[in-house]
């Protein structure tokens, strides 16, 4: 397909080195060998915290990459023992031994990592050492599938994790003391917290999938319109709009003041819609495939523009930067893994009238 040459879509990489795909969008950085068994969780591995500095899981490694300095440093690795260095009641003070990372988040200067067997390593980025580890459950099917840090209604900063094995715990992330353990009928593979903190979207193995009052825990409605299992959400920043992912192929827009259908049908090239990303400033919409398409949509359009970026690879995570100026892409590979930079192009109309 054509890219859309409009403003508010056009993002341009890093021009380093240029791709086969189409001149808006040239440059690759970053190689490094990884090693990640089970690629069919790669969701969720890659977070820019400034248009300059992002986050990802190589390997056994969460690693900082800053593109001013063009410095790659190792902030924790997994593969060895990580005991804490602080002391929090159901904190393991045994520590963790070569966790594998299933999924992560960063934000507001602290890190969330969740691990295959149910594991959580939560750490400060201006802080030396691990402030937290602990296993949220001892079950056989116990994966970690998302993480979210947010605000509380109440104002204090927590994160939640949605478990394989049916629940979402939220913690609190000053004495990271848990909350809240809500229980669902079935595995849950994402959960996204709305802009006022008072509701909250599950989805996961089930056709549908839920709004959730966050106090208490209660189902508020029910969405009901995908075809298969669903594995992302996003809240769009006006707190009415929000994005469910699913293994139909499809990004579904809903609209609180309306459930009863979806107002909007996105429809990928090859796989489920894996990731989703709203823009802060709410103009765009960023929706992952598992591998090869990343899809940005202009939702001032009513998501009908769309720029497609065409790569090779399972995809390990897409953010935005908190500004919106860079995207992030992690490719995942057996060999080598990638990460691509993308610049938002601006393009000064007000030029033509000279032309």
């Amino acid at each position: 397909m054509s890219l859309e040459r409009v403003d508010q879509l056009d993002y341009m990489a890093d021009d380093r080195e240029v791709t086969d795909s189409a001149d808006e969008f040239e440059g690759e950085f970053y190689n490094e060998e990884t090693n990640l068994d089970d690629y069919d969780m790669l969701r969720n591995l890659v977070w820019a915290t400034s248009k300059h500095d992002v986050y990802m899981i190589s390997n056994y490694s969460l690693m900082h990459w800053s593109s001013i300095s063009r410095n790659l440093s190792e902030v924790i690795n997994f593969s060895g023992h990580i005991t804490p260095t602080e002391k929090h009641a159901g904190s393991l003070l045994e520590g963790l031994t070569q966790t594998q990372i299933s999924t992560m988040a960063v934000k507001n200067r602290f890190v969330v990592a969740g691990g295959f067997q149910g594991e959580l390593i939560c750490k400060s980025l201006d802080k030396p050492g691990v402030s937290f580890c602990a296993r949220t459950t001892y079950e056989d099917n116990a994966i970690t599938n998302a993480i979210e840090i947010y605000e509380s209604v109440s104002g204090g900063p927590r994160f939640m994790a949605s478990n394989n094995d049916c629940g979402v715990r939220e913690y609190d992330m000053e004495k990271f003391q848990q909350m809240n353990h809500f229980r669902f009928p079935w595995p849950v593979n994402h959960t996204s917290m709305s802009p006022d903190s008072k509701l909250f979207t599950v989805v996961g193995d089930d056709l549908n999938g839920l709004l959730v009052d966050s106090r208490n825990g209660k189902t508020v409605a029910s969405i009901a319109g995908h075809l298969d299992y669903s594995f992302a959400s996003a809240w769009h920043p006006d707190g009415r709009t929000f994005a469910t992912g699913n293994q139909d192929k499809t990004c579904r827009i809903w609209d609180l003041r309306n459930l009863s259908s979806s107002m909007a049908i996105l429809k990928g090239n090859m796989g489920a819609a894996r990731s989703i990303r709203f823009s802060s400033d709410g103009r765009f919409l960023v929706v992952a495939e598992p591998a090869d398409f990343v899809h940005i949509y202009s939702t001032e359009s009513d998501y009908k523009k769309r720029q497609e970026i065409d790569i090779f690879g399972e995809i390990s995570g897409v953010s935005l930067s908190p500004d919106d100026e860079s995207l992030y892409i992690g490719i995942w590979d057996r060999t080598y893994a990638s990460l691509l930079e993308y610049h938002r192009r601006r393009s000064c109309r007000y030029f033509d009238v000279f032309t």
